[in-house]
């Protein structure tokens, strides 16, 4: 650990001190946007100076506009929003992969989901925050709000709606919670095998050169009040993220956190190897009943999730429950009929496992499709999740843990594709808004949305891939990745924490 808190250190330091990308400037972020969902950054409309009176002429006052002032009602479902999302980590996911291992590895499953968590949130207001949601350039942002700097309680962040902020601070813990349960995601994939240290140094490496780049080209925008007239549109438009610019539809984050996440797990579960004894030893999970525990937490704490991410308290916020509702229950029904039909018995940890491709399928469609395109993302996700963490399990050869790439990264993947299918207002959804006509736009191309979401798609399969790719590899340099051989089969709750979960 004490190498571990030394590399840190310094790779803090270095991060620091790097050099600003681009311009530097203060930017406040704001939410998915519906012509290209992104969760925008600078909001605040630009206060125009007054033109110089004729030298003739008395100078007239002139009284500026009043700044939007944050509605009470938006901050505190925001507010909720953001525990729930904590929810969704600690207990949800940490109970969910918890009760999936060997009663040997469940504190081990804990620690790490839960510390992981307290890592990055310090990494987020640390430079998070500022690299993904202030402007830079089209992949990284800037250093402006490094520690939060320049911000107070009367900052505002802005929303999907022009004159609408909320205040910066909500919208800084909000973004927190995505980008600390994104790095946990990635735990399932190497349970059972992996040192303590040598987690918590992937998991910065990998938030700071994947999950933040990501986050900036999927979701970074100058805000809905730039959009005034097509000139200034397409100047606000070129100061955004790539994909972005590219017009790829992400409502709370199928690219940023799924597949992300389930990239990096795959590529993970290659580098660091199989468990000793995988497909020769039973490696059941030792508690579905905390699994089950810990799958309806997600379920709760998912509305935080998706729901949040609209920034307001809409009849778009409650649109996004709904399909939220319907998708996961969908999900559920799909997988267990599949399951059934395959496997002769449905079983309770297919119809949990079926509820998160559900939610995970869901995540980026939210707040673009209807009800009905939402029960058939579902129906889609439960059955071919179930393929995932099978059939392509098998084909891929890997030993992912807790199936995160079969559920997160298959899912996110018929989620992203999906959206730009059911988006469409011919089948129920809600269509490509445009915030200089302030209208739906007319004219919507399934086939020319799908391609911009399959190049999101892509593009974060290579991006986090790539960096997943190096950043095991300088952790098992410096560290190295796995346990030795007996701490392994002794499991890790003792021989890395000198605890064990149950007493008997």
């Amino acid at each position: 650990m004490k190498k571990l808190i030394a590399l840190l250190a310094l790779f803090g330091a270095c991060s620091l001190a790097a050099p600003v990308i681009a311009q530097d400037k203060p930017a406040a972020p704001a939410a998915a946007a519906k012509a290209a969902e992104a969760k925008p950054a600078d909001a605040k409309p630009a206060e125009t100076a007054p033109a110089a009176p004729a030298a003739t002429a008395p100078a007239a006052a002139v009284t500026p506009a009043p700044a939007p002032v944050p509605n009470k009602g938006d901050t505190a479902w925001m507010i909720v929003a953001t525990v729930l999302v904590i929810l969704m980590t600690i207990p949800g996911l940490a109970l969910f992969y918890g009760g999936l291992v060997r009663a040997k590895n469940m504190l081990s499953v804990l620690m790490q989901v839960f510390v992981t968590f307290c890592l990055i949130s310090v990494l987020w207001v640390f430079y998070g925050y500022s690299i993904a949601f202030t402007e830079g350039n089209a992949f990284f942002g800037g250093f402006s709000r490094l520690f939060l700097a320049g911000m107070n309680a009367d900052s505002t962040a802005a929303t999907f709606s022009k004159g609408v902020v909320i205040p910066e601070y909500i919208y800084v813990v909000f973004q927190l919670t995505f980008a600390a349960i994104t790095p946990c995601l990635i735990v399932g994939a190497f349970a059972e095998r992996v040192k303590f240290s040598a987690v918590l140094l992937f998991m910065a490496l990998w938030f700071t050169f994947a999950y933040l780049p990501i986050a900036h080209m999927v979701w970074f925008w100058s805000g809905p009040d730039a959009f005034t007239d097509v000139a200034a549109a397409e100047k606000a438009t070129a100061t955004a993220g790539w994909l972005f610019q590219k017009g790829a539809l992400d409502f709370a984050g199928g690219t940023v956190v799924h597949i992300n996440a389930g990239v990096a797990a795959l590529v993970g579960a290659y580098v660091i190897g199989k468990r000793i004894g995988y497909n020769k030893e039973a490696m059941t999970p030792h508690s579905l009943t905390l699994t089950m525990v810990g799958a309806s937490l997600l379920w709760v704490g998912w509305f935080g999730f998706n729901v949040g991410s609209n920034l307001e308290a809409t009849g778009t916020a409650a649109l996004v429950f709904v399909n939220t509702l319907v998708a996961t229950a969908a999900a559920a029904l799909s997988w267990l009929f599949f399951e059934n039909m395959f496997k002769g018995r449905p079983s309770m940890l297919g119809a949990a496992s079926g509820a998160v491709a559900g939610l995970v399928a869901i995540t980026p469609a939210c707040g673009f499709v209807g009800p009905m395109g939402a029960i058939v993302l579902g129906l889609v996700a439960g059955a071919l999740c179930l393929w995932g963490v099978s059939g392509l399990k098998r084909m891929l050869g890997a030993d992912d843990s807790l199936d995160v790439f079969g559920v997160h990264g298959v899912g996110g993947i018929i989620g992203a594709l999906g959206t730009g299918v059911f988006a469409a207002p011919a089948l129920g959804g809600v269509g490509i808004y445009d915030y200089v006509a302030n209208k739906t736009a007319p004219d919507y191309s399934i086939m020319g949305q799908l391609m911009i979401q399959a190049t999101g798609v892509i593009t974060t399969i290579v991006w986090s891939g790539v960096v997943a790719y190096i950043a095991y590899k300088i952790v098992d340099m410096v560290i190295g990745l796995r346990v030795p051989e007996e701490d392994e089969r002794e499991g890790l709750d003792v021989t890395s924490h000198g605890e064990t979960a149950y007493h008997v």
